[in-house]
């Protein structure tokens, strides 16, 4: 059968970007904030006007590592539907988040599956590889059979429109993430082609 596995783009940093997502109708589009390491990091005043660039039928989710009550609140001043949380923090910031949490995971945190799956606010999970944002692939069977409580299961990790099949035949996730697999070679903004390429090999995808 034909997949209908969704797609996250990751790594938007400008409004151009935005507009290249909105070409090609993806459903989530992530947004790097509060997190300098990483070169994708968006101040507030741009990663609102990406959201603003966005068509209403796209998610845009706030990517973030152990975000405070103060940086959910700016993300939520800047327009994101969902933020995404990488790293461990407490219980109470996920569940008085004000936006619907998706919890990333690298492989080797997976035994901690049982315990999110407890909390209410959380409402999917992406699973990278155990160097999160390294841009390298895991043992994709590993999703299979997880218990996630019915929540939405999102692949991240090294995909591109090379491997893209095999990962959602392997893995059957709700959803594909994918952030350098659609950059431009030096690692600045979107690639067009890239980004086709990558779409066109998911929705062709059978699971």
């Amino acid at each position: 059968m034909i997949s209908v596995t969704g797609i996250k783009i990751c790594g938007l940093t400008s409004e151009a970007d935005a507009e290249l997502v909105n070409e090609f109708d993806i459903d989530y589009a992530g947004v790097v904030m509060f997190f300098p390491k990483s070169r994708r990091n968006t101040d507030p005043d741009t990663a609102g006007r990406i959201v603003r660039t966005l068509r209403d039928s796209i998610i845009p989710v706030a990517v973030t590592v152990k975000p405070t009550h103060e940086e959910i609140e700016e993300a939520v001043r800047c327009g994101f539907k969902y933020i995404q949380v990488h790293g461990d923090v407490k219980k109470e910031l996920i569940e008085g988040s004000p936006l619907p949490v998706i919890k990333a995971f690298n492989v080797d945190d997976l035994p901690m599956l049982g315990e999110y799956n407890t909390y209410s606010n959380i409402v999917g999970y992406v699973f990278d590889a155990a160097d999160p944002g390294s841009g390298k692939t895991f043992d994709w069977d590993m999703l299979r059979g997880l218990d996630t409580g019915g929540r939405t299961v999102i692949l991240a990790g090294g995909l591109n429109a090379e491997n893209a099949a095999e990962a959602i035949s392997r893995a059957a996730p709700d959803a594909v993430d994918v952030s350098s697999g659609t950059e431009n070679d030096n690692g600045k903004g979107k690639s067009r082609e890239k980004t086709a390429a990558f779409v066109s090999a998911v929705r062709s995808a059978e699971a």
